[in-house]
């Protein structure tokens, strides 16, 4: 018998690539989002931090929105798209991190602590009832040509940087990956939280060196911070306030417990990185600034036009005037 699967999903290259799986697996049945009954529910918005923000909402809201949607259809299994950025840099983890650390996200990054809370209200959900299950999947940082999102670009932009007496290492998963992750994990009827990553990990020197950064002098972590935030409020700069201690310290996280279900990582970090860092420019602009160079363009276009216009009409009077 086939079960019912409803996606949350998000206009996102995830989005759509989750949706192709999943209706290519046996013994699913992918179902409208009006539907009236569901088996399993797979949220991919939740842990969408810029299709929140274009929303103008949080992982919060749509953490309630989805236990709505959860009674709604009379779901008895959940399948929930987090973060690893909830296990929270600290200079004491372990390395790599494993599905048991405590859940420690950074205090001041509200978009960390709103998925940790929204983890936990799953988890009291789940115990109930004896025939509940959820599984959530927390995805070290995701990329990929053309579809990464502005905190991966933010993390990316972040790390590398000599600033302090040695550089974290970082990881690089490919959407592609993340996306037959997810489907493994719906397959296979997983319960419980797993770890979403490529093989190992990136030290932080060959990251700089992926960038063509030179080293740099070291300053406290307080001053960057600030410069951060600064270049932040201002639009010139990528790092949000609160994401920049995950550039400071390791947070890498350990893929075995989703190996275990038959998954296997295609792309490595190094690629992934290469490959997510060569965004078209413009998707790394503010929208400000690209309204701005949009009237630029405009402009550019009217005066072609006059110009081409007046022209055109010196060269008609010319010739009439030699007739």
């Amino acid at each position: 018998m086939e079960k019912k699967v409803l996606i949350r999903e998000g206009a996102t290259v995830l989005s759509r690539r989750v949706v192709d799986r999943l209706h290519a697996c046996e013994g699913l049945e992918v179902v409208e989002f009006d539907t009236g009954s569901a088996d399993v529910i797979v949220d991919l918005r939740v842990g969408d931090h810029d299709g929140l923000a274009r929303r103008r909402s949080s992982a919060t809201v749509e953490g309630e929105a989805l236990m709505d949607e959860v009674r709604r259809v009379g779901a008895q299994r959940v399948v929930m798209l987090s973060s690893s950025l909830v296990y929270g840099p600290h200079p004491n983890s372990r390395i790599p991190l494993t599905e048991d650390e405590v859940v420690r996200p950074e205090a001041s990054f509200v978009f960390a602590r709103q998925l940790a809370a929204v983890e936990h209200v799953l988890d009291r959900w789940r115990r109930g009832s004896p025939e509940r299950s959820v599984a959530v999947l927390r995805p070290t940082v995701t990329m990929g040509l053309g579809a990464s999102s502005s905190l991966a670009r933010a993390l990316a932009a972040g790390s590398g940087r000599r600033l302090g007496d040695e550089e974290p290492s970082a990881q690089f998963l490919h959407i592609d990956d993340l996306a037959s992750a997810v489907e493994a994990v719906v397959v296979s009827e997983f319960d419980g939280v797993v770890n979403v990553a490529p093989d190992g990990w990136i030290p932080g020197d060959r990251v700089r060196a992926l960038l063509g950064r030179r080293w740099s002098i070291p300053v406290p972590q307080w001053v960057r911070e600030q410069l951060w935030a600064l270049q932040w409020r201002f639009q010139r700069g990528p790092i949000p306030p609160g994401l920049g201690p995950y550039t400071s310290a390791s947070w890498v996280v350990a893929n075995d417990r989703l190996k275990g279900l038959g998954w296997s990582p295609t792309v490595t970090n190094e690629q992934t990185f290469v490959e997510g860092t060569e965004d078209p420019w413009w998707a790394s602009t503010t929208p400000k600034r690209r309204q701005e160079l949009a009237l630029v363009g405009v402009a550019a276009a009217i005066a072609l036009a006059v110009g081409g216009g007046v022209v055109f009409a010196f060269r008609s009077f010319r010739n009439a005037t030699h007739r």
